[in-house]
């Protein structure tokens, strides 16, 4: 069993930075990659990156490339992504998710077993 518990959401104004965490527990050993989602009202559940525990393979979406920044501490089993210049089309809820599939660029919901409850992100205009 794994659990997941992200903190940092919350608002912002268009062009501002959030740093999200999501600190992972329980039997993690047993996770290769870890994932940040987000959902805003009405739609569906987007990716935006992931990160593996070993190595350096990360990946980002187009939306977020540029802007966003995964990044990951074994020590504290703890998973971060850095959110700069914030638009207003930002605003969701954040999730993360982890795989213990060993593949090592993850982009779908489909391929990640564990997911967080989620945390607020909204960027004001």
């Amino acid at each position: 069993q794994v659990q997941l518990v992200e903190s940092g959401g919350g608002l912002v104004q268009t062009g501002g930075s959030l740093r999200l965490s999501c600190a992972a527990s329980g039997r993690t050993f047993s996770t290769y990659a870890m994932g940040w989602f987000r959902q805003g009202p009405g739609k569906e559940r987007e990716f935006l990156s992931s990160i593996t525990w070993s190595g350096t393979y990360t990946c980002y979406a187009d939306s977020v490339k540029g802007r966003f920044t995964i990044s990951r501490d074994n020590a504290k089993n703890t998973v971060y992504l850095q959110m700069n210049s914030l638009k207003p089309e930002d605003t969701a809820v954040y999730y993360c998710a982890a795989t213990s599939s060993s593949y090592p660029y993850p982009n779908h919901r489909g391929l990640f077993d564990y997911w967080g409850q989620g945390t607020q992100v909204t960027v004001s205009s």
